[in-house]
């Protein structure tokens, strides 16, 4: 088991990082990270590049049972729920990235546009209708949702990424938006081409992705 004081400190390293890349602004977002029975949470009202390691609500997995004086995230109950779905998960980031959000709100669903995005979030990341935050409608539709994808965007509020690292689900909210950009990029210069099934296909195939994708389970 790893030291908490690592555990604390690297989420305060993601969470600036998440702030310096824009995908969230004010108290905006929540993150959060397991180690077995234990969940770190982000403390509700804080800004991410704020949150002081020692800041970071501790819950235990099992019990319920929260350690800390700081009140944890309104999202918690999302964030449990997709840890009980998905045992393979072990860091959930939920961000509100300004394009993705614009433009899965303006009726758009984000599709591969490039081989990163497919090595990286997936062939598909599905679409969340608006519900209401911070309860158990957004549980819900999420888990749901993140059942069979590790990305999922959120109209209306921003997008979910997970990992079985804090840095992969980092570097999946990173590029989501990237990915964004490019879509938007794309649809002011004409008609987007999108990759086909067979090009996915290939992608998914290839023996560099595979590598490049248990590399990043590593890195952090």
């Amino acid at each position: 088991m790893r030291q908490e004081r690592k555990i604390r400190q690297e989420l305060s390293t993601i969470g600036k990082r998440l702030v310096e890349k824009g995908l969230v602004s004010g108290p905006g977002g929540n993150i959060s990270l397991r180690e077995r029975n234990l969940v770190y949470l982000s403390p509700s009202g804080y800004a991410l590049d704020e949150i002081k390691p020692e800041e970071w609500v501790r819950i235990d997995f099992k019990t319920g049972e929260k350690q800390g004086k700081l009140r944890p995230s309104c999202e918690i109950s999302m964030h449990l729920g997709i840890y009980l779905a998905r045992p393979d998960v072990q860091a959930i980031i939920h961000t509100h990235p300004a394009i993705t959000t614009g433009l899965v709100s303006g009726g758009l669903t984000l599709k591969p546009l490039f081989p990163d995005f497919v090595a990286i979030l997936g062939p598909v990341v599905p679409v969340v209708n608006y519900v209401i935050p911070a309860g158990h409608q957004i549980r819900e539709a999420v888990v749901k949702a993140v059942k069979k994808a590790n990305v999922v965007t959120l109209k209306n509020h921003g997008a979910v990424c997970l990992g079985t690292t804090l840095y992969e689900a980092f570097v999946r909210s990173w590029l989501l938006e990237d990915s964004a950009r490019m879509t938007l990029a794309a649809l002011l210069a004409g008609k987007p081409r999108f990759l086909t099934q067979k090009e996915i296909k290939g992608i998914e195939n290839l023996e560099a992705e595979d590598y490049r994708k248990a590399l990043l389970k590593t890195l952090g």
